[in-house]
């Protein structure tokens, strides 16, 4: 098979053969971002669209169906995503090659989308109202849910009240309290945890992946994160970031926030919050999740600040990446909240 589930996912492969009798016309994939959820919904996507079912329910790899799904050319099938993501992997859709570039001329004046728009929910309406072509099922796959904008979230919300026969639609969510309940309500919620960290682990370094404990712990345990960014130069970025906030200072910061203005603000939010939680956690407890390599460093800082202080910091750090997708400007966001972060030890 060309693309198979991950090891951490046999158990919940089984788990959810167990729907095929009573096929939902929608079942929501939710669990932690990093673990292979978009992967495994495809995997069941494609098997409920395999003309000869191997063992235990997987697709084949062999049949016309399973050929024209690995090339996302499958009549039967659609995946709805923002465009950031096409042009992220450069894969296209089931469009013509004559309306895959005329996508991208019209995208080329304007930065990829990443929500996931109404126009997108409606273009599946003919999808929907004609029949199929292998006289089977239809499959909708979306991702991630969250990603829907308040249009098309409603927009959506009106097909899956109503879905026409044989459809099956696969919405994958990294984050439930994102969605409306009303979509919620109206899906088969199917949970994915994180996996163990020794399975990960063990997958990481059959993958090549050098320290692959310290990239695990950072990403918070999830595999194809640590996986991904392993693979980039984000290791010396992470580093001058991360010593900054062990040795914080005004100076600092704003050096700091000169060097890696070009890099998403998402992350560098990201990888405060972890710290922070960390810093939190450490004077608490005494343990640490993310950042085990600056034990030293987060006790030192730990005895210098207040509870209080601590937790007004963690609240601004969340109110920060609610908003860090769309900063009026990079530098002076990520100076604001180094700057911030620095007064905690003043």
């Amino acid at each position: 098979m060309d693309n198979p589930i991950f090891p951490w996912q046999n158990d919940a492969w089984r788990q959810l053969q167990q729907l095929r009798e009573r096929l939902p016309h929608a079942i929501l994939f939710y669990g932690p971002e990093g673990i292979g959820k978009t992967t495994f919904a495809e995997h069941f996507a494609r098997s409920l669209l395999c003309e000869a079912l191997a063992d235990e329910g997987h697709a084949c790899g062999q049949c016309a169906s399973c050929g024209w799904f690995a090339q996302y050319s499958h009549p039967d099938y659609r995946r709805v995503r923002p465009e950031v993501l096409d042009d992220e992997d450069g894969a296209e859709s089931e469009d013509s090659a004559g309306a895959a570039e005329t996508k991208k001329t019209a995208k080329s004046a304007k930065a990829p989308s990443k929500e996931i728009k109404i126009d997108q929910i409606r273009a599946l309406a003919d999808f929907m109202n004609i029949s199929t072509h292998r006289q089977g099922r239809r499959v909708i796959s979306l991702y991630p849910a969250e990603a829907l904008n308040t249009a098309a979230a409603n927009s959506l919300l009106k097909t899956l009240e109503e879905p026409p026969p044989g459809t099956v639609f696969l919405l994958i969510s990294n984050s439930l309290d994102r969605l409306l309940p009303t979509i919620l309500s109206r899906c088969r919620k199917f949970a994915m945890a994180m996996p163990p960290h020794a399975e990960s682990l063990l997958w990481l370094k059959e993958q090549g992946v050098k320290d692959a404990d310290v990239w695990l712990a950072e990403q918070g345990g999830a595999p194809l994160t640590a996986h991904a960014l392993a693979q980039t130069d984000s290791r010396e970025i992470m580093d001058e970031f991360l010593s900054l906030l062990a040795k914080p200072g005004i100076d600092g910061a704003l050096k700091t926030a000169e060097r890696l203005h070009k890099i998403p603000v998402v992350e560098l939010v990201a990888w405060l919050q972890r710290w922070l939680y960390d810093l939190f956690s450490v004077k608490l407890s005494g343990k640490i999740r993310y950042y085990p390599r600056y034990r030293k460093q987060l006790a030192a800082l730990a005895v210098q600040v207040e509870t209080g202080r601590l937790l007004h910091a963690l609240k601004a750090a969340n109110e920060r990446r609610a908003i860090a997708e769309h900063p009026l400007s990079a530098r002076l966001f990520i100076e604001d909240m180094l700057l911030d972060y620095s007064t905690l030890f003043s």
